[in-house]
């Protein structure tokens, strides 16, 4: 009898857990926390923190690979495959797309320029890396982690990085859960008070004919120039394109509901799955997290500096606060936006100018990551 009792407690989690495995578990629970509680973007985060709390459980095994007797692999390991082929991403972007008004951009298309802006803090950060002794793939993996982009990360990092997937992809979620907090300190140092008081003018209409023809016109361009761009570009444009041409109602809602809820559930928890402690907790993932902050970081503030010389050369007619959501963490980084800007003047509704520059870091991080796949793959 006591043989079999020590048999099933050898056999429980509890003593086999060890000290990494807590400490993951911990770091599951504070995200969850953050998730919940503080309800920064719990729709990524919350999948996320559970997904690394499940790959932590001892003798589980959700991640295992199939044995080679036959005997299946865990459950997670199978969702994991749209993960690690790169299949999820482009998914998620074609509900972006769907989910995306681009209209901001085309009555304002100098905000264009402030998507592409925010962008050197991918090319900055691969700098970076590269003097640090990654590889020029694993650097350029790194590095797209600054568009705050968690699918466009996770793309790249699968082509260039697999081994460095899980903290990446967790780096840049977090990151986009987080611009609530970073992002602001940024903007305010780097703007006057009177800049971020500044009211922009109303935005002229877009016509419906202009909105069916960005998407078109925007894959083929691209997609000729940039075709690694193809997959994530050609999902957003389609996706947009069911929004914009008004004879596919049913598709539309799909791909803004049921599709993106349903992808989402499984690339959050299969992110958060690949935080095994035996892999997360090593000194190259903080080097990678402490990149991705400071990649994000550049990102922001040469946003902001390019809004205050647009601002400049406007005589004032642009608030430089729009610049900081170049990076493509949508809508969030708009809604940071209008939120500082508020905070000055409480008359003041920057939303929607801000989403011309969000929705163009989404594109050029699309971009951008086509560009370091084409080169360094």
């Amino acid at each position: 009898m006591s043989g079999g009792i020590e048999a099933f407690l050898q056999s429980t989690g509890y003593l086999n857990l060890t000290w990494q495995q807590a400490v993951m578990i911990a770091i599951g629970c504070f995200l969850l926390y953050l998730a919940i509680v503080k309800k920064y973007e719990p729709l990524l985060l919350l999948p996320i923190a559970f997904g690394a709390i499940l790959t932590n459980l001892p003798l589980a095994d959700l991640m295992a690979p199939p044995a080679g007797d036959g005997t299946p692999g865990g459950l997670l390991y199978y969702l994991y495959q749209g993960t690690r082929l790169g299949i999820y991403p482009p998914l998620i972007f074609l509900g972006i797309g769907a989910m995306t008004d681009f209209g901001p951009l085309l009555a304002n298309p100098k905000t264009f320029l402030l998507g592409a802006a925010a962008q050197f803090g991918i090319f900055g950060t691969f700098l970076g890396a590269s003097l640090l002794g990654f590889t020029s793939a694993q650097a350029g993996a790194i590095g797209i982690i600054g568009g705050a982009d968690g699918p466009t990360a996770i793309f790249t990092a699968s082509r260039l990085a697999p081994e460095f997937l899980g903290p990446i992809a967790i780096a840049a979620y977090s990151y986009m859960a987080l611009v609530p907090i970073i992002q602001p300190p940024i903007m305010k140092a780097l703007t006057t008070a009177t800049e971020r008081r500044i009211v922009m003018e109303q935005m002229r209409e877009v016509s419906r004919r202009e909105r069916i023809l960005f998407p078109i016109i925007v894959v083929i361009l691209m997609g000729l120039f940039i075709p690694a761009a193809a997959p994530l570009l050609g999902s957003l444009m389609l996706g947009n394109l069911f929004r914009e041409a008004g004879v596919v109602d049913r598709l539309s809602n799909a791909a803004q509901n049921e599709l993106i809820n349903i992808i989402t559930i499984f690339l959050g928890i299969t992110v958060g799955a690949t935080a095994k402690a035996e892999h997360f907790l090593t000194f190259e993932t903080i080097f990678i997290i402490v990149l991705g902050l400071a990649a994000f970081a550049i990102g922001t503030a040469t946003g902001v500096l390019l809004g205050k010389a647009m601002c400049a050369l406007s005589g004032g007619k642009v608030n430089p606060l729009i610049g900081a959501a170049g990076v493509s963490a949508v809508p969030m980084a708009a809604r940071v936006a209008q939120t500082v800007g508020r905070q000055e003047n409480p008359k003041n509704f920057l939303l929607m100018h801000a989403m011309g520059p969000n929705v163009a870091g989404v594109i050029g991080s699309a971009i951008a990551a086509g560009v370091l796949i084409a080169l360094l793959e």
